[in-house]
């Protein structure tokens, strides 16, 4: 993300939204786990953060970004125990991007959390999807469901495809399906963007 500045005091315009941006490369040795395991969520709710360590490293923390508290670890936000950080009560002020980190310094990808204070919010993979697996979305509903799951699917602002069952599949990614994606009930409105980030898959010579 970026903000302006100009003049002499400076003054500052406020944040742009955060964009995520993917590099490509050796996978890092912590993953941050997310339960429930999507990336968009319902205030109120409870939400648990786990860093899931595939190599010697010790002392792995969550830490996060938000537009109102910059770079914090748990202990500011949650509740710590060993390498999870556990929050109870969901507000919108929780919409940052998130990470683990090492003593040593040490970074996990991070992940765009979205806290919504709405009807509607979209089920997605936390981590991104690699090419020619399949996708689902989902679009999820604060109590109680609705009668009718229709629901509108929409990739980069267009609409994509439109569901009864309030699921849509793409059996196959490719790297094309990469791109923002929400969903929209006629009734209960829609839900915020998530981005869906595609990995190529690996290819090995001998």
């Amino acid at each position: 993300m970026c903000r302006g500045e100009r003049g002499e005091p400076a003054f500052h315009s406020q944040y742009s939204n955060p964009q995520p941006l993917w590099i490509n490369g050796e996978s890092p040795p912590v993953s941050l786990i997310i339960n429930p395991s999507r990336t968009q969520h319902f205030t109120k709710d409870s939400l648990s953060l786990s860093c899931e360590d595939q190599s010697n490293s010790t002392g792995w923390t969550v830490r996060r970004y938000t537009h109102s508290e910059r770079v914090l670890d748990c202990s500011h936000w949650g509740s710590v125990t060993g390498s999870t950080c556990n929050i109870s009560f969901l507000s919108t002020s929780y919409t940052g991007v998130y990470w683990c980190e090492s003593e040593s310094g040490e970074n996990s990808n991070p992940v765009n959390i979205t806290v919504h204070d709405g009807d509607v919010i979209l089920e997605s993979p936390v981590h991104p999807v690699t090419e020619g697996h399949p996708l689902t979305l989902r679009c999820l509903y604060h109590n109680p469901n609705p009668s009718n799951l229709r629901a509108d699917f929409y990739k980069d602002g267009s609409v994509l495809q439109t569901q009864t069952t309030g699921e849509m599949i793409i059996q196959t990614v490719s790297k094309s399906d990469e791109g923002f994606y929400h969903c929209k009930h006629p009734e209960r409105g829609e839900s915020p963007k998530s981005w869906i980030s595609v990995r190529c898959k690996k290819s090995f010579k001998y």
